[in-house]
């Protein structure tokens, strides 16, 4: 009994009185690891971290415009608003931050909705930072709804009601709005019937446009065509005729022939000029002289230079 009460009493005694458990899981986890070691630009003491970091905010303090295709353009800071009014650009509604500061372009801003009869609304600056999508507003934003374009058959329907050949200009890779603005703003000035734009990988019609027309805008109607060839195609079997304009044209522009006739007026980006396919479509191709060795022009001057000199043909 003596012996078996030994035995008994050998189980070894924890300091506290327990007895040891074996590691089982207790040390499980501290053998899984912490994982796969973050990315530079993850880790916080990382120099490629603070960098990263540096570009967000770089890019946080510029003026953003937020907006989706279809839905409405939403313009962030007192300047941009005060532009934006000054060019009667037209602002569906005002967004003023609470507590904002009334300085002077605030005053203006409120001067120009009252003359303009624009919507002014008071919101919080929670709900401000979410519909400018984050950007540095100063406390104040603008509305733009979602323009509305033509169909490019429009542009045909415009011109028999005013009884004249049709005159439509295409733009052909222009990415910059300020471009199409420009073209839209000579296409008013000199008689154009519309402007015709690709639906992607081209400037659309944004605020940026809407300041250079100048008002034009609202007068000149633009429309969309989902493949530039096909619209080109249609017009050439409703009757018009198309003719690019390249550096290296057939024809020079002060002797187009075409010019009183029924006319589609391609027009490509400074840089790459008109593409392969859209060139092919054209039923000529029209440079404009020039007296110096300047390879291309912008859109927007391309644009006024060739209405110009067609509007004079047809006067």
């Amino acid at each position: 009994m003596a012996g078996n009460s030994q035995r008994r009493g050998a189980i070894k005694k924890t300091g506290k009185g327990n007895p040891t458990a074996g590691s089982g899981g207790r040390r499980r986890k501290g053998l899984e690891g912490k994982g796969p070691t973050p990315r530079a630009e993850e880790r916080p003491n990382h120099k490629a971290y603070k960098m990263a970091r540096a570009t967000d905010k770089r890019e946080a303090a510029r003026p953003k415009r937020k907006n989706s295709d279809g839905g409405p353009e939403w313009v962030a800071g007192r300047n941009s608003v005060v532009e934006l009014l000054r060019a009667k650009v037209p602002v569906a509604g005002l967004y003023i931050a609470e507590g904002a500061e009334r300085d002077e372009r605030i005053r203006e801003i409120f001067k120009l909705a009252a003359e303009q009869h624009v919507s002014l609304l008071e919101i919080g600056r929670i709900e401000m930072d979410k519909l400018t999508g984050g950007a540095v507003h100063q406390g104040v934003a603008a509305k733009l709804n979602a323009y509305d374009y033509a169909h490019p058959d429009d542009l045909l329907a415009r011109a028999a009601e005013q009884g004249v050949p049709p005159l439509i200009v295409m733009l052909d890779g222009v990415t910059d709005p300020r471009n199409l603005g420009a073209v839209v703003r000579s296409a008013s000035g000199f008689g154009a019937h519309g402007v015709v734009i690709p639906e992607r990988r081209a400037a659309q019609m944004t605020a940026a446009a809407w300041k250079t027309s100048a008002g034009a805008a609202a007068r000149v109607p633009v429309a969309r065509a989902t493949n530039l060839t096909r619209q080109l195609k249609a017009y050439q079997e409703a009757g018009l005729m198309v003719v690019g304009l390249a550096a290296d044209g057939d024809v020079a522009l002060p002797d187009l022939d075409l010019a009183d006739g029924p006319l589609v007026v391609v027009i490509g980006s400074e840089g790459k000029g008109i593409s392969r396919l859209v060139g092919e479509t054209c039923d000529q191709m029209v440079s404009i002289p020039m007296a110096s060795s300047l390879e291309s022009l912008n859109a927007g001057v391309a644009a006024g230079i060739a209405m110009y000199a067609i509007a004079q043909r047809r006067a």
